[in-house]
């Protein structure tokens, strides 16, 4: 397994609370908008280094694959794409390259003929269970300085912020 970096090695390259150069006079929600986006990056960032180092692949790939686990009978392509948020494009792209390495399987939808389920392989399923506890242990090991009960508080607070921006959804249109 790759080295997680070390949060204090992260921490003297961008010290906390400079987040593009921002001061504590900046305003509050804009200082924290952007801890939020630094944060989410970073992890990114690492995910993205070892699923290409250890395991070749890309966190689309990925991602794509963890959607499927969750269906065990598969998903129409149109649906996957949905979840993703990508385009049928994206996924007819990833689709044909994990078809190729034996890792999926596309299959007629028994309702509607001109549509087509996608569904892991035996062996997708056997590669992707190796990288999703792999996955898991990276962001185990990212988030533990936090510390177990700071992680659930945050966790709970960001929460709340997804419901009250579930509720607000409209709000930048409407201005």
């Amino acid at each position: 397994m790759a080295a997680i970096p070390d949060m204090h090695s992260i921490a003297a390259t961008d010290a906390p609370g400079r987040e593009a150069g921002l001061s504590h006079d900046d305003h509050q929600a804009i200082r924290l908008w952007l801890r939020l986006l630094t944060c989410s990056t970073q992890i990114e960032q690492v995910i993205r280094s070892n699923l290409r180092t250890q395991f070749g692949t890309t966190l689309p790939r990925f991602d794509y694959l963890a959607q499927l686990s969750r269906f065990p009978k598969g998903l129409r392509m149109s649906t996957l794409s949905e979840y993703l948020m990508v385009t049928g494009g994206n996924i007819t792209g990833l689709t044909d390259q994990l078809v190729a390495e034996g890792w999926v399987e596309r299959v007629a939808d028994g309702d509607d003929r001109r549509a087509m389920i996608v569904r892991m392989t035996r062996n997708g399923k056997k590669h992707f269970s190796t990288m999703a506890q792999a996955h898991e242990q990276w962001l185990d090991q990212l988030l533990a300085p936090l510390g177990t009960q700071a992680a659930r508080d945050l966790y709970d607070q960001l929460g709340k912020l997804r419901q009250t921006l579930a509720q607000t959804d409209g709000l930048a249109s409407s201005n």
